[in-house]
């Protein structure tokens, strides 16, 4: 797969990959692609597809709109669990990936909306799948972007700033 994206976003539910890449492509002109958006404009809520069809086929699906995100390139976010799939993980050997971070603290407030299956029964489970993760998501990033404190129009100017300068 050849490099396309301008960057890619990967981390744990809740981090802000969806709201830094929207404020990121719109400073850079650049399209936005969220791959659990791209799921769910075709499929339906991940809750429901979750609870009717679990979590395989999910993932499948998932992996379908990395490869449809890769291929449009831009500032794309990625479902806290894309990276578990290894083919995922080699696609992304070739692009700019920007891993976020949050603190549980920060998470727990972002959580209450009941759209993340995997995650209904709180930050305790949020804590183990990151820490479940984590290897994987450090594994790929080229930097990391703790967004826990800092206004996100603020880390999206930083992050656009870095992106406009060739690695």
């Amino acid at each position: 797969m050849s490099r396309r994206a301008l960057v890619v976003l990967i981390g744990p539910m809740g981090s802000g990959k969806t709201r830094l890449g929207k404020r990121v492509a719109k400073l850079l002109d650049a399209p936005f692609t969220d791959t659990d958006q791209l799921v769910v404009a075709k499929h339906g809520p991940i809750t429901d597809l979750f609870d009717r069809h679990g979590e395989a086929l999910f993932r499948a699906l998932e992996r379908t709109a990395v490869i449809e995100a890769l291929g449009r390139g831009g500032v794309i976010a990625l479902g806290g669990g894309a990276v578990l799939d290894s083919r995922t993980r080699a696609d992304l050997a070739g692009e700019r990936v920007v891993l976020l971070t949050t603190t549980p603290e920060a998470v727990a407030s972002r959580l209450r909306d009941g759209r993340r299956p995997l995650v209904r029964n709180g930050v305790a489970e949020w804590q183990r799948i990151y820490a479940e993760r984590l290897p994987l998501y450090e594994g790929l990033a080229q930097e990391t972007i703790d967004t826990t404190q800092q206004p996100f129009d603020r880390l999206a100017h930083d992050l656009a700033e870095r992106l406009r300068v060739p690695v």
